[in-house]
């Protein structure tokens, strides 16, 4: 696991720069530091040694020196490709993953790049110099769990890396705050779009790479992956279950390579009972010690006992670790940094003090991450199915009968159901968080807004994916998520929270062969028995106990409501005090969240901490 950053230019000018880009990205890696510096070009790496710990430094060549590479993440099929590539004559110097991209990239990847990253199991940011073709070759792994952004300059690359703060060391780019990104993210409690929340700032998207020019900055972007439902299973629910055993234990297995120590999460849930499970069985088999787990809990509300419950099964090394309020609020403008964007999770907050206790022991852990979105976890993918009764009716009954009794004044049992019901799917569903809806901003926004709406995924998704429209409605939640809410929530606090204490995290749950196999699943076989993900949980019920296989999601929940009565005060003078907030938005609809929670009427934490989170990025950053 590794930081990369590049920037172009010349020598006299990237190389004073690259050292201070690198510098600001340590925490990623700790263990070494990689540069290499061209006449029009430089690009460097921090390393966090994981595999081939004495041979893989970097930047590193190819066998012919026609291309160099540098590179955040793991492979975990690097070993079979290796020995591929190795039987077709490639002489290799090193034992690492790293040697076997450039190589796969000399053997096919400047002829079929699409071919190449998809043959990659595993989460990455690539740079490679093709010096043949004098290009710079820049990859994202398909589902996003490795980031990497870019500085352009009227349509051009200025410079890349794996962390915003990185870029922001070029002091001729301004810290100017994007105000379109601003509305998103009150909607989405984490910034959707494409432009990141500084103005000339942007993410390469998740499963694209780029052709750049590194003598103009000029570049070309291609998507190449895709998750697909358009082949379903043709095998029996039995089957099935059995193949999903298959492909999570391969996954596992592979996920737990590595020549560091490696551990695990455990929350109380279904998704990280299974990993740790199946790693326990791998070091069993391979005669090694019990693994070592991890779980969080707070005295107000905490999953420790069903972790334990996990822990006890399996005879897992297990660590507790606690937290009360005033150790969550005094990290919190830490971690307002690591994000280099605002993201508004309060679990996050968790998974920080998380992996600065696993990281005393290991380098490495395995996680849950990605097995929701890809097995159908989330409560609200059922949600269509409650619907039916409304969705089924004529299109007459619907506006003549159904849409008037909605509007009825007076509050009576069903009315939301019905409104619901009749809400198209784009309005209904933007993802898994909606905060500030369009007449909140409205109110909440002094001015008319920079945007007339934020962004509506399944729009969006409808005109870029053929056949999204016909998909079942619990599908396109699935895909919302997938391209959504996974990468802009999900995995970019699980990278940022665990790089801050230079720790890797890996999810088994989003690998290709699993995707290929959840890709498939029919939507009965994932709703049942009124739960969610019910062919996972049915296809482990056996070595998982009977409560952690029928319970639903928690994820390391936090007490962040019960805090915000207790001291409210703390909260609000730092939303207040902020500049940005100040001049854009009205105070009264602020304090009335605050006046509206301490009075019971209503939850208006996840309101309340998306301010708060804003305004703790824009002292972090000194964003104007």
């Amino acid at each position: 696991m590794c930081g990369i950053a590049g920037v172009l230019g010349p020598a006299e000018i990237t190389e004073p720069l690259l050292g201070r880009m690198l510098h600001c990205i340590e925490h990623r890696g700790p263990d070494d530091e990689g540069r290499l510096v061209t006449p029009t070009f430089a690009f460097g790496m921090r390393r966090l040694a994981i595999q081939d710990i004495a041979g893989g430094h970097q930047p590193m060549w190819s066998v012919d020196r026609s291309a160099v590479i540098v590179f955040n993440g793991e492979i975990y099929n690097f070993k079979e490709l290796r020995e591929e590539l190795a039987s077709s004559g490639y002489r290799f110097s090193t034992h690492c993953d790293t040697e076997v991209i450039v190589a796969l990239y000399e053997r096919i990847g400047r002829t079929d790049p699409v071919a190449m990253l998809n043959r990659l199991r595993g989460m990455f940011a690539i740079a490679i110099h093709d010096i043949e073709r004098d290009v710079l070759f820049l990859a994202r792994d398909q589902f996003g769990i490795k980031p990497l952004y870019l500085h352009t300059i009227d349509g051009r690359i200025a410079s890349f890396g794996s962390e915003i703060k990185s870029l922001l060391e070029d002091p001729s780019l301004a810290r100017r705050v994007n105000d379109e990104a601003v509305v998103n993210y009150l909607a989405f409690q984490y910034n959707p779009l494409t432009e990141t929340m500084f103005e000339d700032i942007r993410r390469v998207p998740p499963a694209t790479y780029l052709l750049v020019s590194p003598r103009t900055g000029e570049f070309t972007e291609f998507p190449y992956w895709s998750y697909d439902f358009s082949a379903p299973t043709a095998a029996t629910e039995t089957a099935t279950q059995s193949r999903i055993r298959d492909v999570m234990r391969d996954s596992v297995e592979h996920h737990m390579i590595s020549d560091v120590p490696v551990g695990a999460f455990l929350s109380g849930g279904v998704d990280s009972a299974i990993t740790v499970t199946l790693m326990q069985e791998r070091r069993r088999a391979l005669g090694l010690d019990n693994v070592k787990t991890f779980t969080i809990g707070f005295d107000e509300v905490s999953e420790l006992a069903e972790a334990r419950e996990v822990s006890d099964r399996i005879g897992s090394d297990h660590h507790e670790i606690r937290v009360n309020m005033s150790e969550y609020l005094e990290v919190l403008e830490n971690i307002a940094w690591h994000f280099d964007e605002p993201v508004a999770d309060p679990s996050a907050v968790a998974l920080y003090f998380l992996a600065r206790a696993a990281r005393q022991q290991v380098t490495v852990v395995l996680s849950g991450e990605g097995a929701d979105e890809l097995f159908g976890g989330y409560r609200i993918y059922r949600e269509p199915l409650s619907l039916r009764p409304i969705s089924r009716q004529p299109q007459w009954v619907k506006s003549s009968v159904l849409a008037p009794a909605s509007k009825i004044g007076a509050s009576y049992p069903g009315r939301n159901y019905l409104r619901r019901g009749l809400t198209p799917f784009d309005d209904r569903f933007i993802g898994n968080a909606y905060i500030f809806r369009p007449d909140e901003m409205r109110a909440l926004w002094k001015s008319d807004l920079p945007t007339p709406s934020h962004v509506l995924p399944g729009v969006e998704l409808g005109e870029s994916i053929r056949g999204f429209d016909d998909l079942s409605e619990s599908r396109r939640m699935q895909l919302v998520d997938i391209n959504y809410w996974m990468p802009g929530d999900i995995l970019a606090k699980a990278d940022r929270m665990t790089m801050a204490h230079s720790l890797e995290l890996r999810v088994p749950y989003l690998d290709m062969s699993v995707a290929s196999v959840s890709s498939g699943i029919p939507d009965a076989w994932k709703y049942r028995d009124g739960t969610t993900k019910w062919i996972l949980r049915e296809a482990f019920r056996d070595i998982l106990p009977s409560t952690t296989a029928a319970r639903a999601k928690l994820g390391f929940p936090t007490p962040l409501r019960h805090w915000l009565k207790q001291d409210p005060e703390w909260f609000r003078s730092r939303i207040l005090d902020d500049s940005y907030i100040r001049a854009q938005m009205n105070v009264a609809p602020i304090e009335r969240l605050f006046a509206d929670h301490a009075s019971g009427e209503r939850d208006s934490s996840r309101k309340i901490y998306i301010l708060l989170m804003f305004a703790l990025w824009r002292r972090a950053f000194n964003a104007i």
